[in-house]
């Protein structure tokens, strides 16, 4: 259901909404990471959604590599699963920032590749988390707004 004013869907409440989603994004990956409830990498990604897509709660998807087509295909699949599956998606910018958040390196120093990375739930409970809520409220009102896949800009600190 779609219940959103003018208000809401622009003007200067869409930055600092904007803003608000990015920082609660931050707070869904910080949370979940030391969880385990990260996966990164978009063949790692395609094997948990082939195996456990009920479990996936969010998948992000860098908006850098535009020009790299054969990426841009495994993004096509990858967001065509995730809305058959109604998995909530976003796009984002800013991957260094999202590199410090998730720590950037696998053991042994090898870096991440961090052009798909999903969340999903602990296996011990179901996540309830606000800010998760937050992201996946934004996600669901940009679909009203024919915006199936929004991008976000997380910001430097």
């Amino acid at each position: 259901m779609c219940n959103m004013t003018f208000e809401e869907t622009g003007g200067e409440n869409s930055s600092e909404r904007m803003e608000s989603v990015a920082k609660a994004l931050e707070e869904v990956l910080s949370s979940a990471l030391p969880q385990g409830c990260i996966t990164v990498g978009v063949y790692e990604a395609a094997k948990s959604l082939n195996v456990d897509p009920d479990n996936v709660v969010l998948c992000l998807l860098a908006t850098d590599d535009e020009e790299d087509v054969a990426l841009q295909i495994h993004f096509t699949l990858i967001q065509a699963f995730c809305c058959e599956n109604d998995i909530n998606i976003l796009r984002v910018s800013n991957m260094r920032r999202l590199a410090e958040i998730l720590g950037g390196v696998k053991p042994g120093g090898e870096p991440m590749d961090l052009h798909c990375v999903l969340v999903t739930n602990p296996q011990s409970s179901l996540w309830k988390n606000p800010a998760l809520s937050k992201v996946n409220r934004f996600c669901r009102d940009s679909r009203c707004l024919d915006q199936w896949v929004p991008v976000i800009n997380l910001p430097d600190r």
